[in-house]
């Protein structure tokens, strides 16, 4: 009975695939390019994948469009060649390609769509003083990473390109513009660039005037919208697939021009539909090599502040951001560190079963850490005010370093300063029923999920695409569009997507809630080693 099941669910399968009901979802992460493949039961069908890495070229972290494309088209023929080992047929036809990308950061193009200066990324902590000015003109908290920061940074410093300056966008606008020939935007990604209006769905009116009046002949148009991609919402049609866009994306010619997009996103909104977490009093958190919570809003914030960034759903609801520059990478560095020792004692382990026997131990260790403190601080760290980063481990003379200890801390580590945010929005008064939770770091069941839910003192779910991430979440907004569904996206994610779903919820356990509350205690006071260590180091 088992294998009829099999077969039958195998024969649905590729079925689907070729008769076109399957959609495409393609996410450019901060390590790696994924692409899936997914049925339009919303199970993903296949995947493919690239690994790559950001540059810091001139003291900017980077990535090359060369890099970009090789990538995207190494990612893409890795998924037909797995739809074909599994499924027998490879993927010509898709009813539905979206694309998805780490938000923010700073592309810009000339009148002859050249890019001007290399692609600054979100990780860039440069433009503090833009970042602050805008701020304090807007009312409106403009992070380092903003689109617009960057823009505003390279006026101030009178860089030489900018008065060549004709289209500012994201990684995901880019990519889906030259698929295309739009420059459009996903509403959560244009809120990641300019302030959006969640009552227009659109660039805030009055703050795009008070910066054009701020601004006035400093940049070579009169409006910065006209700098701007067209902002869309989640079920729009966003353009198809050119010809010259289906070649740059797989020359073997498997992919078929005219296929429809949906708006492209960041990797935010992705993590919001990956996880069904688009309504009020929902919340997710993604882990990768950044760290980021987003509660969608009941209401909006009293104050600003600016540890918290104000984005959207891709349907363009308010969302409060916590978001980390630092997450999982140091964790992972220090994984490979024990996996070279376990190959130098001759075992054979991979890296994942070396991931997984860490996390597991990280359950062993005391709930405070047993006075270890991990910074993860590879990048300089905005919410906590710091523009470089130094990676540190510290402890006193009588705490007990053990495995156990040592990498429950790490753990704690990738979690700290987001918890330093979320303790701001419960003083707001915002509230959270569960936050659910995706990204690699969530493979290895129970251990970082538990961790986490002592972090932020709610119950915290992970669900089986937890591994999938934003690749599978832009295939579902491809779905979405496909489908010509008329209810809202929330209700669409409810009935349609996470139906049937199968989610874990692990609830705070109250001495992991104590210890970890006396470990960021230490934490926030250990700042001050990491200061000094960017200032000698």
């Amino acid at each position: 009975m088992v294998h009829h099941d099999d077969d039958t669910r195998d024969g649905r399968a590729r079925e689907a695939i070729e008769q076109g009901r399957v959609t495409l979802g393609i996410e450019l992460g901060s390590t790696r390019i994924k692409a899936v493949l997914v049925g339009d039961d919303h199970v993903p069908l296949a995947s493919g994948g690239h690994a790559w890495e950001n540059q810091l070229v001139d003291r900017v972290w980077t990535y090359s469009l060369d890099a970009v494309w090789d990538g995207l088209r190494a990612a893409v023929a890795d998924l037909i060649a797995d739809t074909e080992r599994r499924h027998g047929v490879r993927p010509s036809a898709v009813a539905a390609i979206g694309v998805s990308a780490m938000m923010h950061g700073y592309l810009a193009f000339d009148a002859d769509d050249d890019l001007l200066v290399p692609f600054r990324t979100w990780r860039n902590t440069s433009t503090g003083p833009a970042a602050a000015e805008l701020t304090e003109l807007l009312g409106y908290n403009i992070p380092q990473r903003w689109s617009v920061a960057h823009l505003y940074q390279a006026v101030l410093d009178e860089e030489p390109h900018v008065p060549q300056v004709r289209f500012v966008t994201t990684l995901a606008g880019y990519v889906h513009w030259r698929l295309t020939g739009r420059k459009v935007i996903g509403v959560g990604d244009a809120s990641g660039m300019f302030p959006v209006d969640p009552a227009t769905r659109d660039y805030d009116a009055d703050l795009l005037a008070r910066f054009d009046a701020h601004v006035a002949d400093r940049l070579p148009v009169d409006h910065l919208a006209d700098l701007l991609p067209q902002v869309l919402v989640a079920g729009q049609e966003a353009g198809h697939l050119t010809d010259e866009g289906a070649a740059l994306l797989d020359p073997s010619g498997t992919l078929h021009a005219g296929t429809r997009l949906c708006p492209p996103e960041g990797d935010a909104g992705t993590g919001m539909v990956a996880t069904a977490s688009v309504a009020p009093r929902t919340a997710n958190t993604s882990v990768g090599t950044s760290i980021f919570a987003m509660v969608v809003l009941e209401k909006p914030l009293a104050t600003v502040h600016h540890e918290i960034d104000l984005v959207t759903t891709p349907a363009g609801d308010l969302v409060a951001m916590v978001h980390c520059n630092n997450g999982a990478s140091e964790l992972g560095e220090w994984a490979s560190v024990f996996g070279r020792f376990a190959t130098a004692l001759g075992s054979d382990a991979g890296a994942d079963e070396v991931f997984g026997v860490l996390l597991r131990e990280a359950l062993e260790g005391e709930a405070d850490g047993g006075g270890l403190l991990a910074y993860n601080y590879l990048a300089g760290e905005p919410v906590t005010g710091l523009e470089e980063g130094r990676p540190l481990i510290v402890r006193t003379p009588d705490s007990r370093l053990t495995l156990a200890n040592f990498v429950r801390t790490q753990v704690y580590g990738a979690f700290g300063t987001l918890s330093l945010g979320m303790r701001i929005l419960a003083a707001e008064g915002v509230e959270v029923d569960a936050m659910y939770a995706h990204g690699g770091l969530f493979r290895t069941a129970g251990v970082a999920q538990r961790l986490l839910a002592a972090a932020v003192d709610t119950p915290v779910a992970v669900g089986r695409t937890a591994g999938e991430g934003g690749a599978w979440g832009i295939a579902v907004l491809a779905g979405y569009l496909a489908s010509g569904a008329t209810q809202d996206l929330g209700d669409y994610l409810t009935t349609h997507v996470f139906a049937d779903a199968e989610i874990e919820v692990v609830h705070p356990d109250p001495a992991d809630v104590a210890g970890y509350a006396a470990w960021l205690e230490r934490y926030e006071a250990g700042l001050a080693v990491e200061r000094t260590a960017t200032e000698v180091l």
